[in-house]
This record gives structure tokens, C-alpha cells and sequence, in this order.
């Protein structure tokens, strides 16, 4: 009975248009009151312990200040033009490159609609420029940005890892290999269209391009280096890594790339100056820009912006902690577990259940709060059938990559809309061909789990090894 009623709450609300972290308090409370003997004072201790009992939690604040530095900044830009030296002489170069760019912006981001706003605002118009239908530019940034989700560092795998006290950092390494192997795979697939469709081709760059703008974006780059290799490494915790990861972002934009704050109109050099001149006189300029950069109007706004996007993420996630709160006192999860081993289901059965479900969930709700609804559910499951949690996590973030370009609140088709000034209709359309890949890739991984688990398991053997 509580089952039934809390969920017919949750999806009632919905259904009304109540906005997710709302209906989530409302649907845990009201059951609280009525239906449950757990106290009231439980919900204000979970409230209150959401973020210190789930220490993982505190790298998203820091991860989306980072992703705004760098989204504000000039990073986008520098990563294109390297991506574009790198194979835009292939045919369907152009789009090709995009997913490069994509995959390259997911691995400093850690978001799915910051990758497509970085990266779409500036390629979509340029591959129409180009030749490429908008249609087909339009699809495929909507798809790739998708990768914002699955390359590590991701926000989605922080709340995969508090919801079932997975390790994030096992997460992370455990993403890198389907995040590469997605994008080369659409990449594949816009060869073969470009090679059907005789697409255009960019006139091979050069290697002194290449290295020219592999150093231009060599300030981007370094933070994959830094966040993945600090994590992987043992260095740093996941959340530690988080914070180095906005201090650098704000360092790269601010001071290196200069794109905006107090230096955004100082030249690195100056005609006639020596090397040393211009490192001492760099070093000076820097050390008495950092107290102005801290009043400065766009550093100020993007700091205003990466609060209210971490607010409103942290908010959703507390509510979402109440809702898992009462399914674990109420002993939901053990109950729907008992019933669904008693099906009989083999592992595979139940891993296209979970798909089916997922994918269901996905056309209506945000990621962050999926995982944190069906993750408690899903996860004692998936132990008793013997699937790995790595492996289930990474099929779940697979899921929650097509439900960002799934209908009616796939995000990454509104930031799409926005960009093209299309609707959303028409973006739908323009994704679905290269929707089919990500679909494809997600059976893929779903019934060859070495794909999700190798890489982490074979940084553990190296361990061991040492």
C-alpha cells in the first residue's frame, strides 16, 4: 500500500507540472505522514545529512563551476580548431571533428548540455557553412554532447556513486573506455553518410597546425590530465580533484587564455620585449590582477550562474535523498527485489528490464534524479543476480544519455532548439538517425560487460602488480 501511494503521488505531481525536486519532497513527506511510522524529524536529519553522509555529493558544485569557467572562456574554440587540424581532411571531417570536440569539452565539463552549448554554438553553423544539411549538424551535436555523461569526470556518476556507495573514482575509470569507443562510433557513422553522401572534406592542415592548436587548447587539455590522472593515480579523492578542477578553470580562463576578467585586453607580449621580460612582467601583471578578478563583472556572473545550476542540482538531489530514505525504511527495494528474483529472470532478463524501464523514465524525468529514484531499487537486484555495480552503473548512465535527447524533457534537445532557432519537433527529427547509434551502443554494452569493467580492473592489477 505504501508503495503504491507514494509513487501515484510522485507521478501525480508530475503529471500536474510540479517541478521534480518539489514532487519528490511532497510525495516522500505526505507518505511519511500518513502512511508510514517513520517521524518527522527523519526527514529534517536526512535534509541535513544529504551532503555530509555523501561526501562524493560536494564534487558537483565544484565540477559545475569548472564547466562554467570553461564553457564562458575560450577553451570551446581552442578545442575545435584542434580537433578540426586533427580530421577534418577525412570526409565528413567537419562533423567528425565536432565529436572530437565533444568528446574532448565531456572530459573537462562533466555535462551533457554545457558540452552541446560549448561546442553546437559554434560548429553547427560552420558545418552548414560548409555543405552538411542543418538537419545533420543539428543531430549530430545533439547526440555527441551526450558524451558529457559518460567521459569522466561526470556529474551523473557522482550520484550513481552516492546512491549506491559505488566508488566514484572506479566510475570514472570504468566510463573512459565507452565514452571513446561511443564517439568513435558515431564518427564512424558520419563517415559512412559523408562517403554515401559525398560530404565535404577540409584540405589537410598540416602537422605544423596540428601542434600549433594541439598547444592553443593545451590549457583545456591539461585538466583532463590533471582531473583523471590526479583521480586514477590515487592522488586526489574524486571530490579533491573536483576543486582543483574549478581552481584551474579559473586560472586557464581568467589569467592564461584571458578571455575574460581584469587581463581580458592584455597582451601576452609585447613588440621588441625579451623572453624574460615577458615572464617577470606576466608573473607581475598576474599576481595584481587576482584581487580585481574577484570583483570583475563576468567572473562575477559566472560564479552566480555555477551556484544557481549547483543549488538547483543539490536541491533536486536532497529531495530525491528523502524519496530513497523512505523506500529504504519502508523496505521497498527488498520487497520489489524479492518479487522480481521470484520471477526467475536470468541476468540478461533483467538488464533489458532495466533498459525498458529506464529509457521509459527517461522521456520524463532529469538523470540526476532517475538514479537517485531507481538506483536504490535496482541496485540490491542487480547484487543477487550477480552483475557487477560498475558494469550496471555504466548501463545506467548509458540510459541517461539517450533520455537527454528523448522527449518531453530531453535537455540537450532544448539547448539544440535554442541554438538553431528550430523547434523542438524538428530537432527530434534530426536526431534520430544518430539516436539509433547510441541505442545500438547501449545493447552493446549491456551484454558485454568487460567493456564497462576492464579498464578499472586492470588499474587494480597494476596496483596489485606495484
Amino acid at each position: 500500500m505504501t508503495t503504491v501511494v507514494l509513487f501515484s503521488l510522485l507521478f501525480l505531481c508530475l503529471l500536474t507540472g510540479m517541478p521534480i525536486a518539489m514532487a519528490l519532497g511532497f510525495s516522500s513527506i505526505t507518505t511519511i505522514l500518513f502512511f508510514s511510522n517513520d517521524s518527522l524529524a527523519s526527514i529534517a536529519l536526512k535534509y541535513f545529512s544529504t551532503l555530509s553522509d555523501h561526501y562524493t555529493l560536494l564534487a558537483i558544485p565544484f565540477f559545475i563551476l569548472s564547466s562554467h569557467f570553461l564553457s564562458t572562456g575560450g577553451v570551446a574554440n581552442r578545442l575545435i580548431r584542434f580537433a578540426v587540424s586533427c580530421v577534418g581532411h577525412i570526409k565528413g571531417g567537419l562533423a567528425m571533428a565536432s565529436v572530437l570536440a565533444c568528446m574532448l569539452f565531456a572530459a573537462v565539463s562533466g555535462s551533457s548540455p554545457a558540452t552541446v552549448a560549448a561546442i553546437g554554438s559554434i560548429v553547427i553553423g560552420g558545418m552548414v557553412r560548409a555543405g552538411y544539411s542543418e538537419s545533420m549538424a543539428a543531430g549530430v551535436i545533439c547526440n555527441a554532447g551526450t558524451l558529457g555523461i559518460l567521459i569522466p569526470p561526470s556529474i551523473v556518476m557522482l550520484v550513481y556513486s552516492a546512491a549506491t556507495q559505488v566508488s566514484a573514482a572506479r566510475m570514472f575509470m570504468a566510463g573512459f573506455l565507452p565514452g571513446v569507443l561511443l564517439g568513435l562510433s558515431l564518427m564512424l557513422a558520419i563517415y559512412i553518410t559523408a562517403r554515401v553522401k559525398n560530404l565535404p572534406a577540409m584540405p589537410w592542415a598540416g602537422f605544423r597546425e596540428i601542434f600549433a592548436s594541439g598547444f592553443s587548447a593545451m590549457g583545456g587539455i591539461m585538466l583532463i590530465v590533471i582531473v583523471l590522472g590526479s583521480i586514477y593515480g590515487g592522488v586526489c579523492s574524486p571530490t579533491e580533484a573536483a576543486a582543483l578542477s574549478a581552481i584551474y578553470a579559473y586560472f586557464v580562463a581568467v589569467f592564461i587564455y584571458r578571455d575574460m576578467g581584469p587581463l581580458k585586453k592584455e597582451p601576452w607580449s609585447k613588440p621588441g620585449e625579451s623572453g624574460g621580460a615577458m615572464v617577470f612582467r606576466n608573473l607581475w601583471v598576474i599576481l595584481a590582477a587576482i584581487p580585481k578578478s574577484t570583483t570583475d563583472p563576468q567572473v562575477r556572473k559566472v560564479l552566480l550562474e555555477a551556484t544557481k545550476v549547483s543549488v538547483m542540482l543539490l536541491f533536486i538531489i536532497a529531495n530525491a535523498m528523502i524519496f530513497a530514505h523512505v523506500l529504504t525504511t519502508e523496505r521497498i527495494p527488498h520487497h520489489i527485489a524479492e518479487l522480481i528474483v521470484g520471477w526467475g529472470l536470468p541476468a540478461w532478463g533483467f538488464l533489458l528490464v532495466v533498459n525498458i524501464l529506464l529509457l521509459i523514465a527517461g522521456n520524463f524525468m532529469e538523470p540526476s534524479a532517475i538514479l537517485l529514484i531507481m538506483a536504490p531499487i535496482l541496485f540490491p537486484i542487480s547484487q543477487q543476480l550477480g552483475i557487477d555495480p560498475i558494469h550496471l552503473g555504466i548501463v545506467m548512465v548509458i540510459n541517461m544519455e539517450i533520455g537527454m535527447i528523448t522527449p518531453p524533457v530531453g535537455l540537450n534537445l532544448f539547448v539544440t532548439a535554442g541554438i538553431t532557432g528550430r523547434s523542438i519537433t524538428w530537432v527530434m527529427r534530426a536526431a534520430l538517425p544518430w539516436l539509433m547509434v547510441l541505442i545500438g551502443f547501449l545493447i552493446l554494452v549491456t551484454y558485454v560487460p568487460s567493456i564497462s569493467t576492464c579498464v578499472p580492473e586492470y588499474i587494480d592489477y597494476l596496483k596489485g602488480y606495484k
